[in-house]
């Protein structure tokens, strides 16, 4: 077996949001996820919350308490920096989750004269990153040195001597296996210890549970004959620019970031990889700081980038102050060999391409968008559009109707070939000249008989309707209640209208 080392951080989905968002970590925080608490802070502890609380009954014993969704990405972008730093000091790191990582204790028991020691190395380069309720555990294999580091207390270091692993986690719960099913057949057989599920014959174990839980068994023995496998540290591609004196010319940033920018696309070609998703941050001498995130339709070139650089820049109302400072991230990256050309070219496709981006370049980054249809009652809120090369956004994509899922009141098909960008006043009168209108019931007040689109009265050769549409009811100040129908001009023209408010409006046309 390896002698192992485990360092754990413990609340570490607290840990890294109070970094991102600036909190104060003896403020009462709860990490949520899918309606229940999955870690929460020290104060929130001693308020009554737990692991597995729902948010309401959280709420409800600390009424202070700061709730915020779990972000495993968020975790793990916090923790990289601390596994860097580890990695300084001692090579060879894996990572388990965000917060626990595993290394071999041989090679730093030996270099700093004793596994002791090599901990508190380590606890002295997480207490310079401000990490300072970081615990050690030192056993033979990563579960027991995990669990002597979750129970090392006040110490913060406990080290378990080769050989007694068994004995050590033979009062632990069977609840510290990761394998639910498993833990609640072994209390219902009445085994509710570690050493008590390791005293059972190991084979009369395989035959009963199956190789999951004889796995378990070796492990609730002390044989955890698992290797740490040092993580393959990934490359660094982002590259950044000092500017000093800082610029406040456009056009003088966009040429000083170019010799950046070939450097950043020589890195990535020499990995094999091109740049699909960037992130660009910049900052000013008054400590002022814009990001953002920039998608491409293909893959980013050298003026692609100065162009997100120039526009991002340009965005807003100007530079308020000089720049001192351009970061490129790769936010995303894709082989190369995924976006090589055809044998004979990219045809259409690369033609419109460069069309469309030499007129963005030119007109800037919002003159050319593309549509998509999104979910939404009515057909203006369905329209959406981005600017090319940047996504959708995803809460505005609807669920495809092959998952059984539609938006509640939305027009059925066909839709109309035509949206006006502002609905079109008409009027809609019955039989005996007036408007026609819907009471509270929902009934019409007269048959429509004449349409006048445009001020030109028309005779109504059918109708269909009305279709009542209810918006944010629950909502006094947001609530919207219209209805809908479908009419037939006598010049054969089919109309989608609404009444509102006893008013009628031209939605769109069926051409």
């Amino acid at each position: 077996m390896t002698r192992t080392i485990v360092l754990w951080c413990p609340d570490w989905p607290v840990t890294a949001l109070a970094t991102e968002q600036r909190l104060d970590p003896g403020s009462p925080i709860a990490v949520i996820d899918r309606g229940t608490v999955f870690a929460c802070s020290e104060r929130a502890r001693e308020e009554g919350v737990r692991r597995g609380l729902r948010v309401r009954e959280a709420q409800a014993r600390c009424p202070g308490l700061i709730v915020a969704p779990c972000d495993p990405a968020l975790d793990a972008r916090i923790f990289e920096p601390v596994v860097t730093a580890v990695e300084d000091l001692v090579p060879g790191v894996q990572v388990l989750r965000p917060g626990t990582c595993v290394l071999r204790a041989r090679g730093p028991a030996r270099f700093y004269g004793g596994e002791d020691r090599a901990a508190e190395a380590l606890l002295f380069c997480l207490e310079s990153l401000g990490i300072a309720t970081a615990r050690i555990g030192i056993a033979d294999g990563p579960f027991a040195a995990e669990q002597a580091a979750r129970t090392s207390g006040a110490a913060r270091v406990r080290v378990v001597e080769p050989g007694t692993s068994a004995e050590f986690l033979a009062p632990f719960p069977v609840s510290v296996l990761d394998d639910p099913s498993l833990i609640t057949l072994l209390r219902r057989l009445g085994i509710h210890t570690l050493g008590a599920f390791a005293r059972l014959p190991a084979l009369d174990v395989l035959g009963r549970f199956g190789q999951a839980g004889a796995q378990a068994h070796a492990l609730a023995s002390g044989q955890d004959f698992r290797r740490v496998v040092p993580r393959t540290p990934p490359a660094h591609f982002d590259v950044g620019i000092d500017f000093e004196p800082p610029l406040d010319r456009i056009d003088s940033l966009a040429f000083g970031v170019r010799a950046t920018v070939d450097e950043f696309l020589e890195r990535l070609s020499d990995a094999g990889l091109v740049c699909t998703e960037l992130g660009v941050e910049i900052r000013t001498d008054k400590g002022e700081e814009s990001s953002r995130t920039w998608q491409h339709p293909r893959w980013f070139t050298a003026a692609d980038i100065v162009d997100r650089v120039r526009w991002q820049l340009g965005g807003s109302e100007g530079l308020s102050s000089p720049v001192n400072r351009v970061h490129l991230i790769p936010e995303r990256v894709d082989s190369a060999g995924n976006h090589e050309a055809g044998l004979w070219g990219g045809g259409p496709d690369e033609s419109i391409h460069h069309g469309l981006s030499r007129v963005q370049g030119v007109l800037g980054h919002e003159a050319v968008t593309t549509a998509a249809v999104a979910g939404g009652r009515s057909l203006k809120d369905r329209e959406v559009f981005a600017a090319w090369g940047d996504r959708i956004p995803a809460d505005r994509i609807p669920v495809s109707a092959a998952a059984g899922r539609t938006w509640p009141g939305s027009l059925p098909p066909p839709a109309p070939a035509s949206v006006f960008a502002e609905p079109l006043p008409v009027t809609v009168l019955g039989r005996n000249g007036t408007p026609v209108d819907v009471d509270e019931r929902g009934m019409l007040t007269d048959e429509p008989v004449v349409f006048s689109p445009g001020g030109r009265p028309q005779q109504i050769e059918s109708w269909a309707g009305p279709w009542p549409v209810e918006e944010r009811w629950w909502d006094k100040d947001a609530a919207r209640h219209f209805n809908r129908f479908q009419v037939v001009a006598a010049d054969g023209m089919a109309w989608l209208l609404v009444l509102e408010s006893s008013s009628w409006w031209a939605e769109a046309r069926y051409d």
